[in-house]
């Protein structure tokens, strides 16, 4: 599905990612961790074509990805929860979810999408006439998925969702994660919460200093190996 082949990207003259290379299989949920500053988000910004690379190169199903705008990302079918949320915060939640759909090939099934977004927010549901500036962060985040899923995305990216949640809000988070994951979406998670991440997960990256650490299937992850290579230990 998603491949990445010695990938180097940064900030003009200031490089973050070193020969970054990864797989995400399609139907899998393959989640990359590791401390700030490892360079998961400026990964999932190169993915997303919001910064150029400077060697390597980025595919989807042999598609490439590299030198593609960001708002073409669509076309191909993918779709990125940010990190922060960032929900248009002076438009309803429905306006909210009605921009996740806004790509012309979307807008037919804007009415079953809407619904199937409902379906499984129902707080949505309830406030689909508030203001999304006047949600909470739980709610926001349910949000900002809902919105993302509305192009039903054969690639969902989704980074730090967990950031600034309650415990009870992240059972909830990751409960739709792992419900998506057995319906046959494809998904790659940027996460901190490492138990929850691999426990999710079909396969793990661990990320350090801007390159890949550790690449290994879920199952076989030691979490104590794990968090030795995660603080650098």
């Amino acid at each position: 599905m998603l491949e990445l082949n010695g990938v180097r990207a940064g900030y003009g003259a200031i490089n973050v990612l070193w020969d970054v290379s990864l797989k995400a299989g399609a139907g899998q949920l393959t989640t990359i961790i590791g401390p700030n500053g490892a360079g998961k988000t400026t990964l999932l910004r190169a993915i997303m074509g919001l910064l150029p690379l400077g060697a390597g190169s980025i595919a989807v199903d042999g598609q490439r990805l590299d030198g593609r705008p960001t708002w073409k990302m669509a076309d191909v079918g993918i779709a990125m929860v940010p990190e922060g949320r960032m929900v248009f915060r002076d438009m309803s939640v429905e306006e909210n979810l009605i921009m996740g759909a806004y790509h012309p090939s979307h807008r037919a099934h804007m009415p079953e999408r809407l619904e199937a977004a409902y379906a499984m927010f129902p707080r949505l549901r309830e406030r689909r006439r508030q203001l999304a500036g006047s949600l909470s962060g739980g709610e926001a985040q349910m949000l900002a998925m809902a919105r993302g899923l509305m192009s039903n995305p054969r690639l969902l990216i989704v980074d730090e969702p967990s950031l600034g949640l309650s415990p009870l809000l992240v059972n909830e988070l990751f409960e739709v994660l792992a419900r998506l994951k057995g319906e046959g979406r494809t998904i790659v998670l940027v996460e901190q919460n490492t138990a929850r991440a691999v426990g999710v997960a079909d396969h793990v990256y661990l990320m350090q200093g801007g390159k890949v650490v550790l690449s290994q299937p879920a199952a076989e992850v030691s979490l104590e190996q794990l968090h030795e290579l995660y603080f650098a230990r």
